[in-house]
């Protein structure tokens, strides 16, 4: 029995005991567009318990000029079909060789599958309500450039349901956080802030609380002519403005009741510029510093609202260590909080970690969704499926419930799997 790859799916490589092995790659690129995000990992069932042994992550910078072509795309910039079709092209080359670099540097040359979140260039929201979602990047590019099956397109069956689309990564939370005696939340701190509670009656709740790195990273392109604030020096070294920071929470979405997902459709340069009316002459740093409190008060507010007792930080946003030491000062010795790294999955990789997760769920015709994080009537198996360079096979349906999630420790490199 061999997969796609030639490899033998029942080579022990996911933990005693599991079943047969699925080596994924998986590509996230966020709302921060800098640079796709590649996790590979062994993914295996174990009864009810999903296995994944991390293989080694990377990022894959995005071309400046395709950078520059999302950025003069997205909303609420006018754009043309034309430009879309460039862009999806383009992109779907781009995660191509993201894909290859991750099954030749980070898998062994061998994977059955890839997966990919593509680009969200729109998350279309009516009155609370989700109706769309646009990720570009075509998926024949990836299939093309690895010869292995690729799964795209997560977020749209879920819609279909009535759910947000989001926050997908909130199934990975959901299976490695257990119920304990206090409420415990995964937080995410990429373009957009999402959080995943887990109550301890098992009870859980997942939504998008609204902007971190994104008003951040355009504050400090804008003004300072920098990607991002290193080290958030720049914020440290300013003054937080309370009437723009007023303004800036007056903002309708904060007050919608979860489930609730957004993204840079409303939270990009508009939004900063009205609230900068009522501030017209504030310094620079101090704009900073106020875009990076804003996102420090809306962790704040949502830990006390939930009474939660832990925090397992992961994102961008934990490089950031005047906004992790805000959130810890507006949090106090309540909250105990952590980096994911302690759980077995490096920060800066989680989402592609979770999208490797999402794919190996639907390559074997498994739910991927928790209705009450997304909001959604039913749980649904996500996305599409583009075949390899051979004729798909997926594999037989385990036929049980995943109910949780165990990390097995990295293989060293230079090991066999």
């Amino acid at each position: 029995m061999q997969t796609e790859s030639g490899r033998d799916p029942r080579t022990p490589g996911a933990g005693r005991g599991a079943g047969p092995v699925t080596r994924v790659v998986g590509l996230m690129s966020g709302t921060s567009y800098d640079g796709i995000d590649v996790a590979a990992a062994d993914l295996a069932f174990d009864g009810t318990t999903i296995v994944l042994r991390p293989l080694g992550a990377l990022a894959h910078p995005l071309d400046p000029d395709i950078r520059e072509l999302i950025g003069a795309t997205l909303p609420p910039a006018p754009t043309s079909m034309a430009d879309v079709c460039r862009l999806d092209t383009v992109l779907g080359q781009a995660f191509g060789e993201a894909a290859a670099r991750g099954v030749e540097e980070l898998a062994g040359g061998r994977a059955d599958l890839v997966v990919s979140h593509g680009q969200t260039l729109f998350h279309w929201i009516d009155d609370g309500r989700a109706r769309g979602t646009l990720q570009l990047g075509r998926p024949a590019w990836i299939a093309e450039r690895t010869g292995v099956p690729v799964v795209s397109d997560l977020r749209s069956r879920d819609i279909t349901r009535g759910g947000q689309g989001a926050p997908l990564v909130s199934i990975l939370d959901v299976l490695l956080l257990p119920p304990g005696p206090t409420a415990c939340a995964a937080l995410n701190l990429g373009g957009i802030a999402n959080l995943t509670l887990v109550r301890p009656d098992g009870g859980v709740l997942a939504y998008d609380l609204g902007p971190a790195n994104a008003l951040v990273d355009l504050a400090c392109r804008r003004y300072f002519d920098q990607p991002y604030d290193v080290d958030g020096q720049i914020a440290a070294s300013g003054s937080v403005s309370e009437k723009l920071l007023a303004a800036l929470l007056d903002e309708p979405y904060f007050r919608r009741t979860p489930p609730k997902s957004t993204g840079k459709e409303l939270f990009h340069g508009g939004y900063l510029d009205a609230a900068l009316l009522g501030v017209p002459d504030l310094p620079s740093d101090d704009v900073v510093a106020t875009v990076t409190e804003l996102t420090a008060r809306l962790v704040a507010t949502e830990c006390a609202t939930h009474r939660i007792g832990e925090l397992v930080v992961s994102g961008g946003g934990v490089r950031n260590t005047w906004l992790m030491r805000r959130i810890r000062e507006l949090t106090g010795a309540a909250v105990r909080i952590r980096p994911i790294d302690d759980l077995g999955l490096p920060s800066d990789a989680k989402e592609a970690y979770a999208f490797a997760l999402l794919g190996f769920l639907t390559f074997h015709g498994v739910t991927g969704t928790v209705p009450a994080c997304t909001g959604a009537d039913a749980a649904t198996v996500l996305g599409s499926i583009t075949p390899g360079h051979n004729p798909l096979r997926l594999p037989e349906p385990p036929g049980v419930v995943p109910t949780r999630l165990r990390i097995e420790p990295p293989v060293a490199r230079g090991s066999k799997a």
